[in-house]
């Protein structure tokens, strides 16, 4: 087995304990949410009010689905629409109060599940999967996610463009 294959079997390895912590940590609001729909949530918490349009291309979805999706979020309270002021014709979705409560406590979650594993390595494992994980996180073109003192994190990391925050 070469170099790459090795790697990509631990990063396959690694994407399982990831997406098991996302598991649980969703598992609290997973009546109410399913993870495509927290998805969005978290969408809408890093961009602020979007466009249904702009919303369906972030999640690589057909905007009927993204409609469908914000419909249930809506019902459940996680989200509302609002009119443009800059637009009377168009419609901004954006996250209510239980919304970014909801995205703020999985997030949470995650980070302490996250953190006990960490702890469990050696402070020489620690930096050397800082470095790899930073090169791997380069490689795949996505910013490193906050700090936990960061006064307005964003949960998957996303740097907020003030145009694109309403699709534009």
């Amino acid at each position: 087995m070469d170099d790459v294959d090795a790697v990509t079997r631990a990063v396959l390895t690694a994407s399982r304990v990831l997406v098991a912590v996302s598991a649980r940590s969703l598992a609290e609001v997973e009546e109410r949410v399913t993870l495509p729909q927290f998805r969005m949530l978290v969408v809408l918490s890093t961009r602020g009010a979007t466009k249904l349009v702009a919303l369906a291309d972030l999640l690589q979805v057909a905007p009927s689905t993204a409609m469908r999706m914000v419909d249930r979020l809506i019902a459940a309270g996680l989200a509302d629409r609002q009119t443009n002021p800059e637009n009377r014709r168009e419609t901004l979705l954006q996250l209510t109060e239980e919304g970014r409560r909801t995205v703020e406590a999985v997030t949470a979650r995650r980070r302490v599940e996250i953190t006990t594993i960490v702890e469990r390595l050696a402070p020489q494992q620690r930096a050397a999967l800082i470095d790899a994980l930073a090169a791997f996180n380069e490689a795949g073109g996505e910013p490193l996610v906050p700090t936990a003192d960061d006064p307005e994190p964003h949960p998957l990391g996303w740097v907020v463009d003030a145009g694109a925050a309403q699709g534009s």
